[in-house]
């Protein structure tokens, strides 16, 4: 008996996929197909999949083509399988053609001719067709996000609204649309991205919502939560995305980090501290950025997340600059709950380890500085040998999830929660209390 194995993602199953795997079926006398896994696919910079791995599988399965369905993991996953399976050959599409080689070693290489002018990416793009403007006055948080609306099909970074056009044409790569003009930007664009500040941003966002565009938006999304519950109710209505951006939501290890808490792998829950300070900034006069409107979303994800927005008690800790009393250079904010507690720390004008700590009854989980860009953490136990080390590749600072995220929600008309309404209003709640001084004790 030949034994063929062959691999793919196998998104949005078509002809190319299944002429494909019918020559790799006819190579030998039993087909085994590897479905790449979702982390993995990440891991290699595919995070357009659109179906989940049992949809994949289900797809694969239904052509009636593979004799055996297994799950690609990890890499050097290939090697193992050909050696577990006793398999002769391995193939795969001809655009993949020498990045294989390394298999003959340990059996036969045969690369096929795809079938040309169909693709997934193709078939994605199609669906989505989705523009996007920005709101802002950053030059290089829109150049960021610029560069990653490549990596993410059917969706195109088209132009930007911004007050101070000159720095924008000087640092900024060419926009078919850069205009001081909201309302032109929004006839140019299917979706926004309001990234201006914290003031400005309820203004902002219920202007595109009523001019039917979707709208992706820094956090906090505004100073008032009952604001931002009118916002909710009033892209619900309408039938509209309006999500919040806040990178880390997106990332691959802070959702499995979120995933092992909520299992009880370090037991309950009592106290979270996280901490994020950045000073890159603390000497420029026109910089004008506060600590919470920064870093506090941040701060307050993983423990609204985890332990939930019905805290019984908190308290706000402020330290504000000599020369703008409005603008806090640092702050802390302790809550208590009924069976635990949390402490936050931001600042733009003190400097502290940026990490985060989830402690638990039975261990506790560590992420080390700065922890928002997560891609590696540790759960750790009084046994050391019980530890555990887990490592998720980031691309693009999470901006690209973000973006996918974004846009799969108005593909399949419903929001893919990442942060919830209840966690976002919440947010804007503590934001109010900031700016209203309100429960604030200043040092």
């Amino acid at each position: 008996m030949v034994k063929v194995i062959t691999y793919g993602t196998y998104d949005l199953l078509h002809y190319g996929h299944i002429r494909l795997l019918e020559r790799a079926k006819a190579l030998g006398d039993y087909l085994i197909v590897g479905v790449t896994s979702d982390d993995f696919d990440r891991t290699r910079g595919k995070i357009n999949v659109q179906q989940s791995l049992a949809e994949r599988i289900e797809a694969v399965k239904s052509t009636g083509l593979a004799d055996q369905i297994i799950v690609e993991e990890y890499e050097g996953q290939k090697i193992d399988d050909i050696k577990r399976y006793g398999v002769d050959i391995f193939t795969v599409g001809s655009d993949w053609e020498g990045q294989f080689d390394y298999l003959k070693d340990y059996c036969k290489i045969i690369y096929l001719e795809r079938t040309e002018g169909i693709s997934s990416s193709d078939i994605r793009s199609k669906e989505r067709e989705l523009t996007m403007g920005i709101v802002g006055d950053y030059a290089s948080y829109i150049n960021k996000f610029q560069q990653e609306d490549k990596y993410v099909n059917g969706i195109k970074i088209v132009g930007i609204c911004t007050e101070n056009l000159e720095e924008m044409n000087k640092n900024i790569k060419t926009f078919p649309v850069i205009t001081k003009s909201y309302n032109e930007l929004l006839k140019s664009v299917d979706s926004v991205y309001v990234s201006a500040n914290l003031e400005n941003r309820y203004e902002l966002i219920k202007h595109a919502l009523d001019e039917n565009k979707h709208v992706l938006s820094a956090s906090p999304m505004c100073q008032n939560e009952k604001e931002l519950k009118e916002l909710f109710d009033l892209a619900n209505n309408k039938k509209l995305i309006l999500m919040e951006g806040v990178k880390t939501a997106y990332s691959t290890a802070y959702s499995r980090l979120l995933l092992l808490v909520k299992a009880g792998q370090i037991g309950k829950v009592i106290s979270i501290d996280v901490t994020c300070t950045d000073m890159r900034y603390s000497s420029d006069k026109d910089y004008k950025m506060k600590s919470f409107e920064r870093w506090g979303s941040n701060a307050l994800l993983p423990i609204f997340q985890i332990l939930g927005t019905d805290y019984k008690n908190h308290r706000i800790i402020a330290h504000f600059s000599d020369s703008q009393k409005s603008q806090d250079e640092f702050t802390k904010i302790d809550f208590i709950y009924d069976n635990a507690v949390a402490s936050l720390k931001v600042a733009e004008g003190a400097k502290s380890e940026g990490e985060l700590i989830i402690t638990g009854t039975k261990g506790y989980i560590y992420v080390p500085a700065p922890w928002w860009k997560t891609d590696y953490f540790e759960i750790r136990f009084e046994n050391q040998n019980d530890n555990r080390r887990f490592f998720y590749q980031l691309d693009g600072e999470g901006i690209r999830y973000e973006l996918l995220a974004f846009t799969r929600s108005i593909q399949e008309e419903k929001k893919i929660e990442y942060i919830d309404e209840k966690t976002s209003i919440s947010i804007s709640k503590i934001a109010r209390e900031i700016k209203e001084n309100k429960n604030v004790i200043e040092i």
